[in-house]
């Protein structure tokens, strides 16, 4: 059947159509990318977010889909799908941790976060050497947000905390030789991760690596290529600007109607 989509009956009917055939793909021939479009649907289309929650939650558990993973792992660390919930850092580590292993990029990047933020939920507990992992997983997987905080990591080093570096002088003798950083300043990884970053469209990676460039960090200093990457970052900055404002008029279209 033909649906003409600019009727309102028709686009309600191949909705629910819609609904229809990811619940039997999902249930009935139980595939998991059909399970994660459902979820998607209830999501998006429907605006219920506790069925979604759940959707997305067993087709991570009993399939192991890896963006389901990702998806629940933010609902549980927004309390979303489920009311009265304030959120669960721990859960949300959890899925988060699964999906990297499932090898998508984005659960890498978050479980990553998680795990070196300082300012994280005190459920998660700090492990730099860990999320360092997790992010260089996600930037290999082109990434371009992992790419860029591992860019800033090295830009300015990450130190350990003051009580964990001060516990372990006191029964490592040879600690006090060590350095205060977890992972050391070093401006030619940090200008490496940028470039693969801004490779990968990062507006803030492409202005670092202007700056880089302009000043000599971590590269040979290049005026020709400052000003390229400059450039570029505005560019980006300008897209970003006509895309919120395409977006801001649609919604007020809809809000008019």
């Amino acid at each position: 059947m033909a649906y003409d989509l600019k009727k309102e009956s028709d686009v309600k009917e191949y909705i629910e159509k819609l609904g229809v055939e990811y619940r039997f793909g999902c249930y009935s021939e139980k595939k998991p990318e059909v399970c994660h479009l459902l979820g998607d649907y209830l999501e998006g289309i429907k605006k219920d977010f506790e069925k979604a929650a759940k959707v997305y939650k067993s087709t991570c558990d009993d399939y192991g889909y890896a963006k389901s993973c990702f998806k629940f792992g933010n609902y549980s660390f927004l309390g979303k799908g489920k009311s009265g919930s304030k959120g669960d850092a721990k859960a949300a580590y959890s899925y988060y941790e699964k999906g990297c292993k499932l090898n998508d990029s984005d659960s890498c990047l978050h479980s990553g976060l998680l795990l070196v933020s300082r300012s994280m939920p005190k459920e998660i507990d700090r492990d730099v050497p860990k999320g360092l992992e997790f992010l260089s997983k996600s930037c290999d997987m082109n990434n371009a947000t992992a790419c860029f905080y591992l860019s800033g990591m090295h830009i300015s080093g990450v130190q350990k905390k003051p009580e964990e570096y001060n516990a372990q002088a006191k029964t490592d003798t040879t600690s006090q030789n060590s350095g205060e950083y977890i992972v050391e300043k070093d401006m030619k990884k940090a200008f490496e991760f940028a470039y693969k970053a801004c490779e990968l469209r990062n507006m803030y990676a492409c202005a670092n690596l202007s700056q880089m460039y302009a000043r000599g960090d971590g590269i040979e200093k290049n005026e020709v290529e400052a000003e390229k990457y400059k450039k570029m970052a505005l560019e980006m900055q300008d897209e970003i600007k006509k895309q919120q404002q395409t977006l801001s008029f649609q919604q007020g279209l809809k809000n008019a109607q």
